[in-house]
């Protein structure tokens, strides 16, 4: 007879593994990912190193869970922008805005998910996250071509130039470093500024 865990067991084992993804994210958001290794993930989540590995296949399969659930939210932010009713231009600032403030809330988690070395499957990870984002963007330009509010053009070509630029203009200012944080505001609308006037609107 195959052995079975009971409810309570399951629940328990849920229980670890949720506050092992949140350890790993906490940590991140502190330090990156570099400053996260699987001991001192274990040690603020209240577990073991082995219990970890029974959970994830490796560190990098920890931190791809970790920033998959990242982008996951951020998508489900951006889609209800997308999906509003509005005009495509202040669709496509209220989304860009939405996304640079967070980062520049939460620069740590940022600047891990969009510029710091990571192993190739976390890299890869973040690259599909980005088209997942490009097609958010894509839907809002294609609604306003559809609708003469933007210019023809290639939607999916222009919210790619679109993601691949507000993502870089973050690098810095959500870097360690902070040396180009500058007014959040400031950043913020210039960075709409350009994407607007990208896109045509």
């Amino acid at each position: 007879m195959a052995y079975k865990r009971s409810e309570r067991m399951q629940q328990r084992l849920a229980g670890n593994r949720e506050r092992i993804l949140q350890a790993a994210r906490e940590l991140v958001a502190a330090g990156g990912y570099r400053n996260a290794p699987v001991t001192a993930v274990a040690a603020a989540a209240g577990v073991s190193t082995g219990l970890i590995y029974r959970h994830f296949p490796s560190k990098a399969g920890l931190f791809v869970e970790v920033l998959d659930a990242a982008i996951a939210h951020e998508l489900e932010l951006l889609q209800a922008i997308a999906d509003g009713g509005q005009p495509s231009a202040q669709r496509l600032q209220a989304a860009v805005t939405s996304f640079v403030r967070r980062a520049l809330a939460g620069p740590g988690l940022a600047h891990a998910f969009i510029a710091e070395p990571v192993d190739p499957e976390v890299e890869a990870a973040r690259i599909l996250g980005r088209r997942r984002f490009t097609d958010v963007f894509a839907r809002i330009i294609s609604d306003g071509v559809q609708r003469g509010e933007l210019p023809a053009q290639d939607p999916h070509v222009t919210a790619a130039c679109l993601v691949g630029a507000f993502t870089e203009a973050l690098v810095g200012p959500t870097a360690p470093s902070r040396d180009h944080a500058g007014d959040g505001e400031q950043l913020s609308a210039a960075i709409v500024g350009f994407c607007l006037r990208a896109a045509g609107a």
